[in-house]
């Protein structure tokens, strides 16, 4: 059974408080993976903590949209302390919300967090099965979305939406073309926020200004070039919870399904970076290309990852849908280890390096095909 879920602000310590400027701005990029955000949450956390660093902009897909919005909310209403509360009471409503679900509900509700394979047990072959047969338009007529209201009671979207600190960027894919639709700021709101989260087989598209949409997932995951181009910080770090590798190959149905799915929502991704990477090379064999503003910006981002997806791979597919709040904690206490320990790694390179190369991991050596 799950342990009960305090108050939000029973736990969160004060943040620091500090009458200078932070030292560094960055801007940070938010993988979405399910209950997985946990993990975020708590990297989000540790970074509050620090008043040393400043957010200058968010890009978020999915759970890490939400993580985004959220703690953009919060920030607007008090500060990182707002912030660093806003952040406790949304996953706190979202163990609690799962834990009072009727079965039903609650392998729905996993599936929502997760994917249709990682649902609740034996519900999730039942979702599997459904989802191959029926659409969600036929099985969920109702579209029932667990996590719509607690969006709603936790978020101020007019906040949000006044709110220039940190600049949002919400990725959702436009169902008619396929195309990354990003939302901004001015832009937020309570229906962007779902269709950032919402997988086709289980919801209904959602609709906004006359269009379909579906999850981000499909086309940034999260998207790196808004940061790049409307952003003044030139210290990237990404957050990110789906694993860039695994050393066996699946076997069975699940996993194979499962790996897929991963792989589908993480190329987007290194579709980017290996972009980035191209053009970052790219000026330092031609110069000339500097005269670009948007390619000289690009030359001179650094790039930082705190990977949390090998960690998070060790629990298994179905603990993406697991909204027990005791693992949702474990999940926290991670994040916050994993951010405690890059900060006194890699504090120092801010401003100065990258410590991630996107050159040796994401392109060929120099004149190879």
């Amino acid at each position: 059974m799950s342990a009960p879920v305090p108050h939000a602000s029973s736990s969160v310590a004060p943040a620091s408080r500090s009458d200078s400027a932070p030292r560094h701005e960055l801007d940070l990029a938010l993988q979405g993976g399910g209950a997985h955000g946990a993990f975020t949450w708590g990297v989000l956390d540790r970074l509050l903590e620090d008043d040393r660093i400043g957010f200058a902009g968010i890009s978020g897909t999915s759970a890490g949209a939400m993580n985004a919005v959220v703690l953009a909310a919060g920030w607007a209403a008090s500060g990182r302390a707002g912030a660093r509360e806003a952040l406790r009471t949304f996953w706190s409503e979202v163990a609690a919300t799962a834990r009072r679900a009727t079965p039903f509900d609650r392998g729905l509700f996993g599936a929502f967090l997760g994917n249709p394979l990682a649902a609740w047990s034996g519900l999730g072959q039942y979702y599997d099965l459904v989802g191959r047969m029926l659409s969600p338009y036929q099985f969920n007529p109702l579209n029932y979305n667990p996590l719509r209201d607690i969006v709603a009671r936790v978020v101020d979207f007019d906040a949000v939406r006044r709110s220039e600190v940190p600049r949002l960027f919400v990725a959702a894919t436009q169902v008619s073309t396929g195309r990354l639709r990003i939302f901004r700021n001015p832009e937020l709101s309570l229906d962007a926020l779902m269709a950032s989260a919402c997988l086709p087989t289980l919801f209904h598209a959602v609709e906004i200004d006359g269009e379909a949409y579906w999850d981000g997932g499909y086309t940034g995951n999260p998207s790196l070039f808004p940061l790049i181009g409307e952003t003044p910080a030139d210290d990237l770090l990404l957050v990110q919870i789906n694993p860039s590798r695994r050393d066996t190959v699946p076997t069975d149905a699940a996993s194979i399904l499962d790996r897929i799915d991963e792989i589908t929502f993480h190329g987007s991704l290194i579709k980017e970076l290996r972009t980035v990477a191209m053009l970052q090379r790219l000026v330092r064999m031609e110069a000339r290309a500097c005269r670009d503003p948007s390619i000289a910006r690009i030359a001179s981002l650094r790039v930082h990852r705190l990977d949390g997806g090998e960690h998070l791979a060790r629990f298994g597919r179905l603990s993406k849908a697991d909204t027990d709040w005791s693992f949702l904690l474990e999940l926290h206490g991670s994040g916050r280890a994993q951010a405690d320990r890059w900060l006194r790694e890699h504090f120092d390179d801010l401003g100065r390096r990258s410590t991630v190369d996107l050159e040796a991991e994401f392109l060929l050596p120099a004149g190879e095909a």
